[in-house]
């Protein structure tokens, strides 16, 4: 059993000139993108990747299954024209995103290392999970994993780094600009860089080695590429099924920003005088403008959810005695993960103060105005949130927990389609 992660260098498939303009290409991961959107970026570029990550289901396909066959033969055939090119030597990608956060205009910089990693068991401690994932979305990705041999998209990951040491070893090192886009639809700059020389892939190599990796967005793909090696059985040496393509990001990045992810109810079992009554049993009860609900639960000194109120006028619950309210929060799981903003929404005000339970009386979005319109349209209350922290995620993962699903929500997510990596290009 190694303790150590396995990073390396890799022979990286890159879409050349004869694809068309890069931007027409690229697409968002997989698991965001609705049917509508899948067939507007099908529609953009007869290359765009979306044609090998999410295969169309034709009507007369002999079974569910040929859309997988459909995505390898179409891999096969555009490097067969060189649509797609391998690299000669191998080489890591440093892709950096310059982007505004949403909401408050901040504009940051956020630098991952594309590599490819060896795929370890949670036990070994090497790799670890922090989000719980469903046995469904891991099967779809595993027929597409097995038919194409190759891993068509980035899955996310964070390393210890608190001294930012490797952080500036990836962001000073010399490379190649071989992508440089501005997606049109969010103004977000993708850059990445080809960094081969040898003796710098080998510093960082070494450097990331002893480092802890947590995995930020992709859980069900680096379960999905656990699986495809486990069915392989033991061999000698290492094989290419060993190995997975993660964009590794340290956790000093400053660019390193989580978005909140809020809850809109479709049931209130109580009126709003009767949810206040209830929540200032427990909590510090203020009226605020719907509008102002964000900015007023960022700013609080101690924790905070804003609760939108149809009628334009909501409130504001906050709280400082974090510990007595997590204690009433049931369920399995430590403590750090019962302090958490989502478990205390979820386990004590939603189970204990309006008896809902499970997830189906609430649905959820990622933008405030989204939340204030449903309000204003027939739901009867959103619960806005603020974001949870890196240093959150990291004491629950390494606390042997999982945050509850659609608890994270990194910005901006990874593109795909700027760097491939195929098992047929693996060297030894």
């Amino acid at each position: 059993m190694s303790n150590m992660a396995t990073v390396r260098p890799f022979r990286g498939l890159r879409f050349s000139g004869a694809a068309g303009a890069l931007s027409d290409i690229v697409a968002p991961p997989y698991d965001v993108i609705s049917s509508e959107q899948r067939d507007a970026l099908a529609s953009r570029n007869p290359h765009n990747v979306v044609r090998l990550t999410l295969p169309e289901q034709e009507t007369d396909d002999r079974s569910k299954f040929v859309k997988y066959a459909r995505s390898a033969a179409r891999l096969a055939e555009w490097r067969r024209e060189g649509v797609l090119a391998a690299e000669e030597t191998p080489a890591y990608y440093r892709y950096t995103q310059t982007f505004e956060v949403p909401d408050s205009g901040q504009v940051c910089s956020r630098t991952k290392l594309v590599t490819t990693i060896k795929v370890e068991p949670y036990s070994n401690g090497v790799v670890l999970p922090h989000e719980q994932t469903f046995p469904k979305h891991k099967e779809d990705r595993l027929r597409i994993l097995e038919a194409t041999r190759s891993h068509l998209e980035c899955i996310f990951g964070l390393f210890e780094d608190d001294d930012k040491s490797v952080h500036r070893l990836i962001s000073s090192a010399t490379g190649v600009t071989v992508a440089d886009i501005t997606t049109p639809d969010d103004g977000i700059r993708h850059t990445v860089d080809r960094i081969d020389d040898p003796a710098v892939c080998q510093a960082i190599t070494t450097a990331i080695a002893p480092k802890k990796v947590w995995i930020a967005d992709g859980h069900h793909r680096y379960e999905t590429a656990l699986a495809f090696r486990e069915q392989l059985g033991p061999r000698e040496g290492l094989v290419a099924e060993d190995f997975m393509m993660m964009a590794l990001c340290s956790i000093s990045d400053p660019g390193l920003v989580l978005l909140p992810t809020h809850r809109v109810l479709k049931t209130m079992p109580v009126e709003p005088c009767q949810l206040e009554k209830r929540l200032s049993e427990h909590f510090s009860v203020a009226h605020v403008p719907n509008q102002n609900l964000t900015m007023t639960i960022a700013g609080a000194s101690g924790r905070a959810f804003g609760i939108a109120l149809p009628g334009g006028s909501g409130l504001v619950a906050s709280f400082d005695e974090v510990d007595k309210l997590a204690r009433q929060v049931d369920g399995d799981g430590g403590m750090e993960l019962k302090r958490l903003d989502v478990s205390i929404l979820h386990g004590f005000i939603f189970a204990n103060l309006l008896g809902l339970a499970g997830h189906d009386f609430f649905g959820y979005t990622r933008d405030e105005k989204e939340a204030l319109d449903a309000v204003e349209h027939g739901s009867p209350a959103a619960f806005l949130m603020n974001p949870p922290t890196v240093q959150d995620m990291r004491t629950v993962a390494s606390a042997g927990d999982f945050m509850p699903q659609k608890s994270t929500y990194y910005y901006p997510k990874l593109l795909s389609g700027l760097v491939i990596w195929s098992l047929s290009d693996f060297t030894p």
